[in-house]
């Protein structure tokens, strides 16, 4: 009796847990689910919009209640849900409810629901629903959309030592130019470049080439540096640029030489009766 009970326990707790990953071709059920949540997550986000309407918001402001209710209870299942079922989608993890709760999307979902569930959470709270979108990335996980984003992961970390050098030169240029800018233009302009961290603010928008049209030097001196400042920063902005395009098109080429993967044979057909092969 207990076998069978663990038995059926077992075959629910599996069928769940088909239903809450994404829909494989075939299971309706589980593409009503995804179907659902993936027009909650639309939903919860337009009622953000809709209620930067102050009339709409006044309006409407019970009926958005009882549907934010709603969602945050649907939300609220489909979490537990995947808590509940964390040791199929981790089956070699010794732990791996904590590492189901600690990953980048079941923690996006708690930031999600969890100020419904705070009495002492700010209205203004509201907006951290708009994390429910990353959730998307697991709705649409095709392969090859899948596939691409760990392509960009791999370069970013095989990369990892050449961006920290240049983003570190990077900040070396926008505190001198910062610390000189002050020198240099405080006594012309003291309202325009009041501190170091005023002038560390114009100096990243002119290393980047934005530009920042309140604060521009007006002293010769701080005009020649501006320019000499603004033709670096063409330069060392372009070398994250250039890092990475290298390594995407290592990995590509490294794709494109992959050798292809052998075709396994078909296993031979064997009568369920006798065993012996069919032909």
């Amino acid at each position: 009796m207990s076998k069978h009970l663990s038995s059926s326990y077992s075959a629910v707790k599996r069928r769940i847990f088909q239903i809450v990953e994404t829909a494989q071709p075939g299971d309706i059920v589980s593409l009503l689910f995804d179907s659902l949540i993936l027009f909650l997550i639309v939903f919860s986000i337009a009622t953000i919009i809709l209620q930067s309407y102050d009339e709409i918001n006044a309006q409407y402001a019970v009926h958005f209640l009882y549907l934010e209710r709603f969602t945050i209870i649907v939300f609220s299942i489909e979490y537990l849900l995947r808590l509940w079922t964390a040791d199929l989608a981790f089956p070699n993890s010794k732990y791996p409810r904590l590492r189901y709760i600690f990953s980048f999307l079941a923690l996006a979902d708690l930031v999600a629901i969890l100020p419904f569930y705070l009495p002492f959470a700010n209205a203004d709270a509201r907006f951290l629903r708009v994390f429910r979108m990353l959730r998307l990335l697991r709705i649409f996980k095709i392969k090859r959309y899948f596939s691409a984003f760990q392509t960009v992961f791999d370069v970013v970390k095989d990369s990892a030592y050449q961006l920290v050098v240049s983003l570190s030169v990077c900040v070396f240029i926008i505190f001198l130019s910062g610390i000189v800018m002050y020198t240099v233009e405080n006594g012309a302009q003291p309202d325009v470049f009041p501190n170091v961290p005023a002038a560390l603010w114009w100096a990243v928008n002119a290393l980047t080439t934005v530009g920042y049209g309140d604060a521009y030097p007006i002293t010769p001196v701080g005009k020649l540096f501006a320019s000499i400042l603004n033709i670096v920063g063409i330069g060392v902005i372009a070398l994250p640029a250039g890092i990475i395009s290298a390594g995407f098109l290592k990995a590509l080429e490294n794709k494109r030489n992959e050798p292809a993967p052998e075709q396994s044979e078909e296993p031979p057909r064997v009568c369920p009766h006798c065993g012996k092969r069919i032909d």
